[in-house]
């Protein structure tokens, strides 16, 4: 563990932002003394490439994402992805040919550095153009970096059990919290991956490193870090592997915990699990 981190590496939804999706000024505040001082702020998520825009203004409109959950990195200045990782396009055509035989009701989409395609019978909250809707066969011969899977017709533990028992060790299934919604990555690809690989591009080791995290997909990440950190709300088996907890998203944790970063003051170890801070 450091005392004075070079990375802060953080997750979005359910740990920088609050429940309702937006960012306090106390964050806000932070994450600018951080940057001004010299700090790397990376931002670690499964959002894809067109819902980051206004989130580089956190970070002075410089640096970069890591996003589709480590498959892509995102130049905040450009707006651009400058680099991705995919799907084998031969294989991927097998994985969703038999997730289609194996899942009954199964909808899928695809998310692309171009954008998404969506199989018409997909729900999504987002507006979608006619140009992205499916089926996604039709878009595999270009590189594919998420493969999403939903049905009604299963609870989400039969769901997940069948879609992990389908795809095997093709593909890693990656869980961020979105209800009923596997999402598969190729299966080398892990959030910590992305991190591990920009950080050594930079010089910087494992133990210069603040992450933190809410979800099972923020695992990798949050072990690989020198020092780690659950918000309180976090998924039970995120408290239970970080090594420090502070308040939760809505009480904006991480600002909590850099406050003692910027204060000078060492960051406090994770409590008994019968009495987490909140």
């Amino acid at each position: 563990m450091t005392a004075s981190p070079r990375v802060v590496a953080t997750d979005l939804d359910g740990t920088l932002l609050r429940s309702d999706g937006t960012v306090s000024d106390r964050t806000r505040d932070v994450l600018r003394a951080l940057d001004e001082g010299g700090t790397h702020v990376v931002f670690v998520t499964a959002r894809p490439p067109r819902w980051l825009g206004e989130v580089g203004r956190l970070v002075g409109g410089h640096g970069v994402i890591i996003c589709l959950g480590g498959a892509c990195v995102y130049d905040v200045g450009t707006r651009q992805v400058v680099e991705s990782r995919g799907f084998a396009p031969l294989a991927l055509r097998d994985v969703v040919r038999d997730l289609r035989a194996a899942v009954q009701g199964v909808a899928l989409a695809v998310e692309q550095v171009e954008g998404p395609v969506f199989d018409p019978e997909f729900r999504h909250d987002e507006d979608m153009p006619d140009s992205w809707r499916g089926p996604v066969e039709r878009a595999l011969d270009a590189p594919v970096a998420k493969l999403l899977a939903r049905t009604d017709d299963l609870g989400q533990d039969a769901f997940f059990e069948q879609v992990l028992d389908t795809v095997d060790d093709r593909a890693l299934l990656a869980f961020s919290g979105a209800e009923g919604l596997a999402e598969l990555l190729p299966p080398d690809v892990t959030k910590a991956g992305a991190l591990a690989a920009w950080c050594a591009s930079h010089g910087i080791d494992a133990d210069e490193v603040w992450a933190f995290g809410d979800m099972p997909n923020d695992l990798p990440m949050l072990a690989w870090a020198g020092t780690s950190y659950a918000v309180a709300n976090a998924h039970p088996e995120v408290l239970a592997a970080a090594t420090h907890v502070t308040a939760s998203n809505d009480d904006d944790g991480v600002a909590v915990a850099l406050e003692r970063l910027l204060d000078g003051a060492a960051p406090r170890p994770a409590p008994p699990m019968d009495g987490r801070e909140r």
